[in-house]
């Protein structure tokens, strides 16, 4: 067996920064994040066992500050959570807060805002409850269902392929050939980074372990991409779920990560595959002693 390790995996500096943040603050005050600082379940725990409280109902908070998750909030929300008589800190990702800003700029120029991402990923929530009017979409026949405008303006979910938006907004253009479409780039570049990385991972590879958490976007995105190229593709949350059916002793065997997935926890899972390797190889040599 042999283990490669993507160029580029883990966790990104908008969430480093955000549980810094988060902690940093409970050491002075009691604070609660308002919904998950991160989407990894592992991270949240380690929030939680440091004093951070989190719940997902403005109505559960006891503590006089909120956090607002690095997935950012709408000016809605964040409005009326302050009206509730809350000190309101952000840490909010600075690459989601562009993106806010962008489809800010947009409406203000007269686009139509058309948001490439997930309709109840709660990134896509903070950006849409500020709007009066937008499509969101995902797959190709989302656009279908689109209505047409003179001028539609495009932005994305910051943990999308890069390769899926450049598809969708020219299948856009397409289908609206009469309207004008200005699209701004906001998917981040941990993103990206991760995405291509992940893909030249997978061509190299006969198994690759995606490591994140259940709820992240990006990673469940680095799945699919190395789904493309390589047929057995396993996402994990901790070496907990390996399993040793999974691998075969001549595998080359890939690792990749989310932007919310911990170092440590890819170290645990990277340290598991190498002593199941380890022990294919002794295994090997005690099933036949001549090739050792």
């Amino acid at each position: 067996m042999k283990i490669l390790r993507a160029s580029h995996l883990g966790m990104c500096f908008g969430v480093r920064d955000a549980i810094a943040l988060a902690l940093s603050q409970s050491k002075s005050q009691p604070v609660t994040v308002l919904g998950d600082l991160v989407h990894n379940e592992t991270v949240l725990h380690s929030l939680r066992t440091q004093g951070v409280k989190i719940e997902h109902q403005v109505a559960d908070v006891t503590t006089s500050t909120v956090l607002i998750t690095a997935h950012g909030a709408s000016q809605r929300t964040l409005s009326r959570v302050r009206q509730q008589g809350f000190d309101v800190l952000e840490a909010t990702c600075p690459l989601v807060r562009y993106a806010h800003q962008a489809v800010a700029r947009l409406v203000q120029q007269g686009y139509h805002p058309v948001i490439i991402g997930k309709r109840d990923h709660v990134e896509v929530r903070g950006i849409i409850e500020d709007l009066e009017a937008f499509d969101v979409v995902l797959q190709e026949e989302d656009v279908a269902g689109i209505q047409e405008r003179p001028r539609f303006g495009v932005a994305a979910q910051t943990t999308q392929p890069i390769d899926k938006v450049n598809r969708l907004v020219a299948l856009l253009g397409k289908q609206f050939p009469r309207s004008e479409i200005r699209f701004i780039d906001t998917v981040c570049q941990p993103t990206k980074q991760r995405q291509l990385a992940a893909l030249e991972l997978a061509r190299q590879c006969d198994v690759v372990i995606v490591i994140g958490g259940a709820e992240s976007n990006n990673t469940r995105e680095l799945v699919a991409s190395c789904a493309r190229h390589c047929e057995r593709v396993y996402h994990v949350r901790r070496a907990a779920d390996l399993k040793a059916m999974w691998f075969t002793a001549s595998d080359i065997i890939g690792l990749t990560a989310g932007t919310s997935t911990p170092d440590e926890v890819i170290h645990e899972v990277e340290n598991w595959l190498k002593d199941f390797a380890e022990f294919q190889t002794k295994l090997a040599e005690r099933m036949n002693p001549a090739v050792a």
